[in-house]
């Protein structure tokens, strides 16, 4: 290119007027012009050329995952400008205008007074709420932020009644008035609260501001709902009640427990956001202190027993635990102790924290009336937790497998069966750790606040879309907001209702829910069940005779169906 380009640049000597050398002529003069233009041009568009394809090949790898818009030749792709990031989601606070309103002291001091004065005629929870602005919702196409943990299947097999009977009616929702405790109706992403009968403490009250604090997580995403909730512990839907005819008035309830015989509908239940009466903290605080509370003590140099503290009074299966406790006579590797808690809440809960009980290698867990929120509370520490015989379960519990998150206790023989449990352990202490990390893992991984939340919002979200009717507010409703909650709480209530308050809106979607389990994978959960608990039984018998007559059944152990 160089010789060419020398050869088609003209001299300028032959441009000059030398001695004795005649003018050019205007025609020459204008042939020079057009060649010097074209040579000039083709150097200028050979380098522009070069330039771009060198600048295309190497941010090639930078601009692959980005829109690009093409030429109409489509030659070159110029990168897209990337869009502006989305305007940060207002955050949340708490603002009372007036102090709460007086409390009345011939109210039992079991009954939340709050809930009843948030309900009542003189609050103003009408007017606080409606001061206070729809958020904006969430975008319908938000991203869901991870894969649902498995237990969240359940939510189909809860559902399924209603499902096979074609929907539920308003009939169906009427009937479980009977029993509910309070009747809530989401209109707009709006909470109205009919209460029918006080809860036990304040289990209503903080199941209510759960629910306010869902619609907040996820705003203009909870759909129009109504439904009834009980917060006593044992589940009371019998299907045997509601066939025939009558299986047109199948009632939809809600509780925090289930078993194999019911179909009521399972949600988490209210220590999630604190429990005051007995100073247990909302579980986001913790599920951490708990994880510090394991590092506490190494799983080694813990004491190798098994450890269980409570309420003994509560339960027939709680005495008989207490049975077991270390004596003269008897060593169980059981160590049992007694929580009054009348006597704790005059000490300042100083021997109850849950945090600093993880000091043992083996934690038992026991149902109480029914089932027990404290089942959260063992699995997190990462002893292996001796679980005795179920006849409940809550939300979650269905996915545990013995022998990989707990070890089953027989309830027919409980003190033989927790001493054979400690010494397998202490014989098989790798083992036994790994059963007691793989339940804190569990807990710490797939228990969170988040999947809570998340657990509810497509409970509630599948119950929508099965009614058949437009929810609408029944004249007694009234409607709450978490302004018009907290700002009539006092002491520990407000505070566990501050700790436990959505400060923002998700910016991602929930979880995706996964599909119903299949009749296969059904049978391949109760074949495993099945076998480690046979496992389990085998190796009792080897080890010792039992004490009493009556051989343990598998039957004693829910069923997998409702329990996996």
């Amino acid at each position: 290119m160089s010789s060419a380009g020398a050869a088609a640049i003209p001299d300028g000597r032959r441009w000059s007027k030398g001695p004795g050398g005649s003018p050019s002529s205007p025609v020459t003069t204008a042939i020079f012009l057009f060649f010097f233009v074209v040579v000039v041009g083709v150097l200028v568009s050979a380098r522009w050329i070069t330039t771009t394809t060198h600048l295309s090949i190497t941010n090639l790898d930078q601009w692959r995952s980005k829109p690009a818009i093409l030429t109409a030749t489509q030659t070159t792709s110029i990168p897209a400008v990337p869009a502006a990031p989305p305007p940060p989601r207002a955050t949340y606070s708490l603002s009372c205008s007036a102090p709460p309103l007086p409390r009345n002291p011939t109210i039992p001091s079991n009954i939340s007074q709050t809930l009843d004065l948030v309900l009542s005629p003189n609050a103003s929870s009408a007017s606080t709420c409606a001061a206070v602005p729809d958020p904006p919702p969430l975008p319908a196409n938000a991203n869901a932020s991870s894969t649902c943990p498995a237990y969240f299947r359940f939510i189909h097999e809860d559902l399924h009644p209603w499902r096979a009977a074609g929907g539920i009616t308003r009939a169906m929702v009427d009937r479980a008035r009977a029993t509910a405790n309070f009747r809530l109706v989401v209109i707009r992403g709006r909470a109205y609260i009919e209460r029918i009968a006080p809860a036990f403490q304040t289990r209503d009250l903080f199941t209510i501001w759960g629910i306010l604090q869902l619609l907040r997580r996820y705003p203009g995403r909870v759909p129009d709902l109504d439904l009834m909730f009980d917060c006593v512990d044992w589940p009371v839907v019998r299907p045997e009640q509601y066939e025939g005819e009558n299986a047109t008035v199948l009632p939809p309830l809600f509780r925090y427990c289930g078993d194999n015989e019911t179909l009521d509908i399972v949600f988490p239940d209210w220590s999630f956001w604190g429990w005051p009466e007995i100073n247990i903290k909302p579980w986001d605080a913790l599920r951490k202190e708990l994880g510090g509370g394991n590092k506490k003590v190494k799983w080694l140099d813990r004491e190798p027993y098994a450890y269980w503290k409570g309420n003994p009074d509560v339960a027939a299966i709680r005495q008989e635990l207490v049975k077991c406790n270390v004596s003269s006579e008897h060593e169980w590797n059981a160590r049992i102790y007694k929580q009054d808690w009348l006597k704790e809440i005059k000490a300042g809960y100083k021997q109850s924290d849950l945090a600093s009980q993880c000091t043992h290698r083996y934690k038992i867990y026991i149902e109480g009336s029914a089932w027990s929120v404290s089942e959260k509370y063992i699995l997190a520490c990462d002893s292996m937790t001796l679980v005795v015989t179920p006849k409940y379960y809550d939300f979650y519990s269905r996915v545990l497998m013995p022998m990989q998150h707990y070890w089953p206790i027989r309830d027919d023989n409980k003190c033989s069966s927790i001493k054979h449990a400690v010494d397998w352990g202490n014989s098989h202490k790798q083992k036994a750790q790994r059963i007691g990390n793989k339940a804190d893992n569990f807990i710490q991984k797939e228990l969170t606040m988040g999947y809570v939340y998340d657990y509810m919002f497509h409970l509630l979200t599948e119950y929508a879309k099965l009614l058949r009717f437009k929810p609408t507010k029944a004249p007694e409703a009234v409607e709450v907001c978490p302004e018009s909650l907290a700002c009539q709480a006092i002491g520990r209530e407000k505070k566990f209702m501050e700790d436990s308050m959505v400060r923002s809106a998700s910016d991602a979607g929930p979880c995706d829910l996964p599909p119903p389990f299949s009749p296969e994978e059904f049978k391949a959960l109760k074949r495993r069940r099945e076998k480690s608990m046979k496992q389990i039984e085998t190796w009792e018998q080897k080890a010792s005779k039992p004490v009493d007559s009556n051989p343990r059944e598998l039957h004693a152990f829910p069923s997998p169906k409702r329990f996996i």
